[in-house]
This record gives C-alpha cells, sequence and structure tokens, in this order.
C-alpha cells in the first residue's frame, strides 16, 4: 500500500524543510506558508508543526510559480485549476478501477461489454436513467395467446 505520494510507508523518502523548499522554488518562505494556508499545497507536517515538502509538493509550487508569472492567472484561479486538476485525476483512477471491474466481468461471463447474451445497455434520450434491455423469451405455450405477452422487449418495470 502507498500514501498519497505514492511512496510505501516505513521507506525513506526526501523531504525539505520550509527554508529549502523556497531556496529550490525561489520563492519566499512567507509565500509558501500562504499557499499552504490557501489549500494550494498541503505540505506533511512533523509531531512539532513544522512543514516538510515533498517533491510532488516542491513540482506543485513550481507550477503555481508558471500560472502565476507566466500566464497571469491568480491565485483563486490557480486553486480552482488544481482543484479541477485532482478531480480528473481521481476521475482517471475510477475508470480504470471500472474498467478493471468491466474486463474481469466480461471474463467471467464470457459476455461482451455491448450485445451480450443477457441483454444490452439502451441509451434513453433525455433521460438520467440507465436501462438494461433484455429480449424476452417465448414462452412453450402457443406464443401469444392465454394473457401471455409475447412481445419481443422489455424494460426494468415491464411497461414500454
Amino acid at each position: 500500500m502507498s500514501d498519497r505520494n505514492g511512496d510505501v510507508p516505513g521507506e525513506s523518502r526526501e523531504v525539505f524543510v520550509i527554508s529549502v523548499a523556497a531556496e529550490i522554488t525561489g520563492m519566499h518562505a512567507q509565500t509558501l506558508r500562504t499557499y499552504d494556508r490557501l489549500g494550494l499545497v498541503s505540505p506533511e507536517r512533523t509531531s512539532g508543526g513544522g512543514r516538510r515538502y515533498s517533491r510532488d509538493d516542491i513540482d506543485q509550487l513550481l507550477e503555481i510559480q508558471r500560472l502565476s508569472h507566466d500566464e497571469g492567472v491568480n491565485l483563486a484561479g490557480i486553486k480552482a485549476i488544481i482543484d479541477l486538476q485532482n478531480q480528473v485525476r481521481d476521475l482517471k483512477d475510477e475508470v480504470d478501477v471500472l474498467q478493471l471491474r468491466l474486463a474481469a466481468a466480461e471474463q467471467n461471463s464470457g459476455q461482451t461489454a455491448r450485445g451480450g447474451r443477457r441483454g444490452e445497455i439502451v441509451h434513453v434520450p433525455r433521460s438520467t436513467a440507465v436501462v438494461l434491455w433484455e429480449q424476452r423469451r417465448r414462452r412453450g405455450r402457443g406464443g401469444r395467446g392465454g394473457g401471455q405477452d409475447g412481445g419481443d422487449s422489455s424494460s426494468s418495470s415491464g411497461e414500454r
């Protein structure tokens, strides 16, 4: 298992005190404290409260500096960009997990994602609902007679 920086617990990794992080990035230590307060960069803390900046934190600081100086983005805009980048990363991670689950399910059932033997996912316009369409099986006694519906499609609610 790894932490948010991808490091294995118990394994040593490179961290920097605030003065070294400020020197590496060419920023003032007070600027780094401000960025921490605003939530732009959140370095780990020692038990005494001292900030410890990882390589990822340094890279984030350099990106903030680039956006601010080169692109002219204000701190609120930078915060929004970082939040969106984090959401995209989280969603990509979720897509990866779902793709693995889908591949495992397909392998276990021998079906494809669309048009498998049991049903298929059908787009329903102007709706946020997902409907699983399954072809009805014909009943053995006389097809459509006797009050049985011999139609060829159904929805989860039985309505058409």
